[in-house]
Order: C-alpha cells, then sequence, then structure tokens
C-alpha cells in the first residue's frame, strides 16, 4: 500500500510538492474536457506526470454528483438516448486508460449529491463537514429527478454496468465506483440510494461480476453508513478485501454514526486507523491509501496544508503497520 491523492493539480509546482512529500501515486486530472481524452492526450499526460516521479494510478469518468453539474446527467437520469452517449465517452475514456497505461477509473452514480448540514467546530477551530438528520429538511422535494424507486436506481445502474464492464475487461482497466454519500432513508427528495448502505455495495459488486468490477472504498462514506462504524466498519473492509473489490481507498475518518457524523482528521475520529490500514494489508490490499476531504483550517493555503497533514498520517501509519509485522 502506498499514500495517493486526488487532490486538485493547479499547477506543475503540485506534482513536486506531492513528490517531496512522498506522495508519489495519484488520481490524474489530465488537460482539456473528458471527451478529448484520446489515447495520445492520455500517454502524453501520464509521461509528463512521470516526469515528475509520480504515477497516475486512475482518473475519474465525468459523472457528476448531481444533474445540475450536467456532467452525464442522463447516465444515472435514466433517459436515453442521451445516456448512450454518454456512456460511449466513458467507453472511449476507458479504452484510452487501456492503450495509454492508465490501469484504473473512479467514478459515481449519484442523483441527490453529496448531502450535509452546516459544519460544525473541529480541533483548534477547525471546521468539519458534517450531517446530522435532525437539522435537515426532511421533506425538501426531489429535483429535476423526481421519484426515483429502488428498482429504478438498479435498473440504470444495471444498464450503465451492461455497457461498461465489457470494455474494461477488454481493455484490462478496473472500475472504482464510490458509494452513496451519506446513507439516508428510503424516499428522502423522492430517491432511494441504493449504494448507500453496505448490502446495496455487496448487491452492486455482484452484478456483472468480474475482476475489473469493483469500488472505490470511501471508508469515511461507509463508516457514515453503520451503527457503530468503531467496531463495524473492520468486517466490511474483510467482506470487500477478501473478494478484491477494493480498488482504491479513500483512507477518512468520522466522530459519529448513521445520520449523525462530522468528518475529522484521521487521527482525532472514532475509527482506529492504524486497526483500519491492518485490516487491507490483511486482506491483501495494495493500492492508494488517501485523504478524499479534510477539515477546514486556518491561514494561508489552508486546503492544501490540511491535506498535507493527512498525507503525512497516512505515510507514519503504512511505516507503522510495516514495522509491526518485522
Amino acid at each position: 500500500m502506498f499514500v495517493g491523492t486526488q487532490y486538485p493539480i493547479h499547477s506543475d509546482n503540485d506534482y513536486k510538492l506531492l513528490a517531496q512529500l512522498g506522495v508519489n501515486h495519484i488520481n490524474g486530472f489530465p488537460p482539456g474536457s473528458a471527451d478529448t481524452w484520446t489515447t495520445d492526450v492520455l500517454s502524453k499526460y501520464r509521461q509528463k506526470v512521470e516526469s515528475y516521479g509520480l504515477a497516475v494510478d486512475m482518473i475519474a469518468l465525468p459523472i457528476g454528483t448531481k444533474p445540475e453539474d450536467n456532467q452525464s446527467p442522463n447516465i444515472t437520469l435514466g433517459i436515453s438516448p442521451d445516456r448512450d452517449r454518454e456512456i460511449e465517452i466513458c467507453q472511449d475514456i476507458i479504452r484510452a486508460c487501456g492503450q495509454s497505461g492508465i490501469p484504473a477509473v473512479k467514478y459515481r452514480l449519484f442523483i441527490i449529491g453529496i448531502t450535509r448540514t452546516e459544519p460544525k467546530y473541529g480541533r483548534g477551530g477547525s471546521l468539519r463537514s458534517s450531517f446530522h438528520w435532525n437539522e435537515i429538511d426532511q421533506n425538501e422535494p426531489p429535483g429535476v429527478w423526481g421519484e426515483v424507486s429502488a428498482d429504478e436506481y438498479w435498473e440504470r445502474i444495471d444498464y450503465f454496468l451492461e455497457r461498461i464492464v465489457p470494455v474494461a475487461e477488454e481493455y484490462k482497466v478496473k472500475l472504482a465506483c464510490h458509494p452513496h454519500d451519506p446513507y439516508t432513508p428510503d424516499g428522502y427528495r423522492g430517491v432511494s440510494r441504493v449504494l448507500g448502505t453496505v448490502d446495496g455495495m455487496k448487491k452492486f459488486v455482484q452484478m456483472h461480476e468480474s475482476s475489473i468490477h469493483g469500488l472505490n472504498f470511501c471508508q469515511g462514506t461507509v463508516s457514515e453508513m453503520l451503527d457503530d462504524p468503531s467496531t463495524e466498519i473492520f468486517d466490511v473492509i474483510r467482506w470487500f478485501g477478501k473478494r478484491d473489490k477494493i480498488f482504491n481507498v479513500h483512507f477518512r475518518n468520522i466522530s459519529g454514526k448513521k445520520l449523525e457524523f462530522e468528518e475529522t482528521f484521521p487521527d482525532e475520529g472514532d475509527v482506529d486507523m492504524l486497526k483500519a490500514a491492518r485490516t487491507y494489508k490483511e486482506v491483501g490490499y495494495k493500492g492508494m491509501l488517501m485523504p478524499d476531504h479534510a477539515p477546514a483550517v486556518a491561514g494561508e493555503n489552508a486546503a492544501t496544508v490540511a491535506f498535507a497533514y493527512c498525507y503525512g498520517y497516512i505515510r507514519a501509519v503504512l511505516q507503522s503497520i510495516d514495522a509491526l509485522n518485522d
């Protein structure tokens, strides 16, 4: 295992900084719009990143967190033939990844987006992204998507996988899907968020069964599905890890549980992150552990500083589990 990142790249100096911090594996951000990501474009991008001593382990398919993002909205809205054109772009990107040496893509199949309430104060006055069900408008109406039952959502997911998995198999590119963030009760804003439970995730990875079909395993999001993350998360890691369904890890901690949680720095949440890392190693996971979010902190370059703290923490955790096995 190794430290990774999906933090946006703003200039070439960011590649230098990552190398200096020992973050040598990234989710990449190729130049231009996704429909221009040809094999040549991705090959040149990969070579550029490698010139800084970094590896592009995956890139993201252009599917937004909600229809309003206008990134392939019809895939999750289930509108044909528009979704077919959007799926074709995803297929072309997968082919280009396979031909250019990028081994994986990540994606999400959200409708509502990432739902949060007002942030809460954390350590030293930092701000934590939070979700408290009792603070939300539980009767907020659906958006442009209308009512979406579990069966309808599964049909849309199946439609996508049926067309994507064979292409990924042919080009040997792993597909890493992010679960729904956070869990919400069925019917919230008219939607049953089928990938917002562990059972839903289990069903998902067994659809169109393939060695290249798995998860962008967001440990924070999965913890948000559980009644007691501090005890339950390890067996969830084992279930997916033993089946080789974990292709990337968002190594994030939370304080709280299902329907009432705050995102924390990795060292201050409820989950024993050293034990979590040992569990990934136990099941044979060999990919990236990366922060996906971090609390907001004070000062200049605040987000970069917060993520740098997380990188250092993850490196120390990985060194610790190696030392414990010596």
